[in-house]
């Protein structure tokens, strides 16, 4: 096992490079999946190193109720500096796993708070508030079970014919409809509303359906999650952070026809609005390098390529984090095998 161990702790570092020029030079759906990808990939083996320290580290504890030959020390050989290395990793893996499961739980809070508030409204895809405050954001849906019950009984319906039918089937969407959290909704307040025109407000209701399509609160969650279980996954948080809104720019500036109008959109609300409730959740004018945003909408559209160039420093930035990513999980891989082959040796019959 030896330093392999330890690797998958560092090589996020190589991933640095890519978060800053893919934000530049690749299309915005391909750098959130880059991203998100290798920050998912490194946080897995990250953590995966960490317990395998632990189980070392444990071992060495007096009345622990692990086997007693898992503190040999042909098995502690196989780490080095086992003693600090393995007492280091228990409350590291600790904390990693109790803040992953703070942030995801607050997630999880937000938004059921956020869908209580609007279960008194009808169940349309865009919410008007009547609020003081200017905000506008994206809240995905749950398929509650009322919800998968409806469309499955929909689809039964659908070999029968006449008058009935219609009527079931009705009957059957509307009960979709009742759950209120279960459907996807656009949040808006009127004080938002009151400072864009009527080809603005089309802009930004284009760009948060761009968020709820694209489902860009699971890529958000999966590189908060990413940062929480290793600090050196940050910068790869705050590019696709940014990378998630240029790519509901675009989408939003396919729908509208007009990339200066949802510029002077994305202008208008960064000056006045707070944001959305929670990290994880998208906004439209999210805290952020908004002034980079409006130039790259004012600016061509950019090219959708599959793969940057190996001859390019986008390219070369990308293949070193493919590259990174793919030694950290053999990294992983290695010495979880090794650890496994050790210790089942050392674990009497």
């Amino acid at each position: 096992m030896g330093v392999f161990v330890f690797l998958p702790l560092v090589l996020p570092l190589t991933a640095w490079p890519v978060a800053r020029l893919a934000e530049h030079h690749l299309h915005p759906r391909m750098a959130t999946w880059l991203l998100t990808g290798a920050s998912a990939v490194l946080a897995v083996c990250s953590t995966l190193s960490l317990a395998l320290l632990m189980v070392v580290g444990t071992a060495q504890l007096p009345g622990n109720p692990l086997p007693d030959g898992w503190s040999d020390p042909e098995v502690r050989e196989a780490v080095p500096y086992d003693e600090v290395a393995g007492r280091i990793a228990i409350p590291a893996l600790i904390l990693v796993l109790a803040s992953c499961a703070r942030a995801a739980w607050r997630h999880r809070r937000v938004r059921r708070r956020a869908g209580r508030a609007l279960e008194g409204l009808p169940a349309t895809s865009v919410v008007v508030l009547p609020d003081a405050s200017p905000y506008a954001y994206a809240l995905p849906g749950r398929k509650s079970r009322a919800r998968v019950l409806a469309t499955s009984r929909a689809r039964v319906l659908t070999k029968a014919r006449g008058r009935v039918r219609g009527n079931v089937r009705a009957r059957v969407r509307g009960k979709g409809r009742a759950t209120g959290g279960a459907r996807d909704r656009v949040v808006v307040t009127t004080a938002m509303l009151a400072t864009l025109t009527g080809p603005e407000r089309r802009a930004l209701f284009a760009h948060e359906r761009a968020h709820l399509t694209a489902r860009h609160h699971r890529f958000l969650l999966t590189v908060q999650l990413a940062a929480r279980a290793n600090p050196f996954l940050r910068p790869l948080r705050t590019a696709v952070t940014y990378t998630t809104e240029r790519w509901a720019d675009e989408e939003a500036a396919t729908s509208v026809g007009s990339r200066r109008i949802v510029a002077r959109a994305v202008g208008k609300a960064a000056l006045i609005s707070r944001g959305a409730p929670s990290v994880t959740l998208a906004g439209f004018a999210v805290v952020g390098p908004v002034p980079r945003r409006v130039a790259a909408l004012l600016g061509p559209a950019p090219a959708a390529r599959s793969w940057p160039s190996l001859f390019t420093g986008a390219g070369l930035a990308a293949w070193g984090a493919a590259a990174g990513t793919a030694a950290s999980a053999l990294s992983s891989a290695n010495s979880a095998v090794t650890l496994f082959v050790i210790l089942k040796a050392a674990t009497p019959l």
